[in-house]
């Protein structure tokens, strides 16, 4: 009989904007490929056809409800899972680790507080071929210490990014992750750190579902 390939670990990077995710995914992606292991980094919205959609979106291209936004992030989520070349369950498979810059969390914090929380919980929850993740990662940082970072690294703005509707974004996580605290295993990690220390103990959290 041939050998089992042992499947890779699912790893969501959730937060505010401006928490500092890619810095932490790209310091973890190094982490773990000296440690020998296959990575494969992603995000949300995907470069699909409803990913592009969503980008103009987001960048105030076109304007959309967030109810649009929501149903359009389910369908970009679900190709983003079952795409046959580079999905998430492909990649899993293989025993690829996969690394995601945003997942369903977003949707439940940034859609859940503009219309109905339950119903995109719903939508995306209970969606068959949308996976859980074995971890995810949220990068706790105040709304100010978030517009902060922004302002001093970036000139555009995308559409949540202000003060004001990002503290309403932090509390819809805060209250996603209580509903979810049976179901899903999410470490909140103190994101106004230095970024070395900020990954210490990312990687001491993950390390264990990695058996490294």
């Amino acid at each position: 009989m041939g050998q089992t390939t042992e499947r890779g670990r699912f790893i969501v990077f959730e937060g505010i904007d401006g928490a500092g995710k890619t810095t932490q995914i790209e310091l973890l992606t190094a982490r773990l490929q000296r440690a020998g292991r296959r990575v494969h980094r992603t995000a949300e919205p995907t470069e699909s056809v409803t990913g592009g959609l969503l980008r103009d979106a987001l960048a105030g291209v076109s304007k959309r409800t967030a109810c649009e936004m929501a149903a359009l992030f389910t369908i970009d989520r679900v190709f983003h899972n079952v795409n046959p070349v580079n999905g998430i369950e492909k990649m899993l498979a293989e025993g690829i680790d996969v690394i995601c810059d945003r997942y369903y969390y977003s949707s439940l914090a940034y859609q859940g507080s503009e219309t109905d929380a339950g119903w995109v919980r719903d939508m995306n929850i209970n969606c068959p071929e949308i996976r859980r993740p074995d971890i995810c990662v949220f990068l706790d940082l105040t709304p100010a210490q978030s517009m902060e970072r922004i302002n001093r690294n970036r000139v555009t703005h995308e559409i949540y990014e202000n003060e004001e509707r990002l503290e309403r974004v932090r509390r819809q996580f805060m209250t996603a992750f209580d509903a979810l605290r049976d179901t899903d295993r999410i470490a909140i990690v103190n994101a106004a750190r230095t970024p070395e220390e900020v990954h210490e103990e990312i990687f001491r959290t993950v390390a264990p579902l990695l058996g490294i």
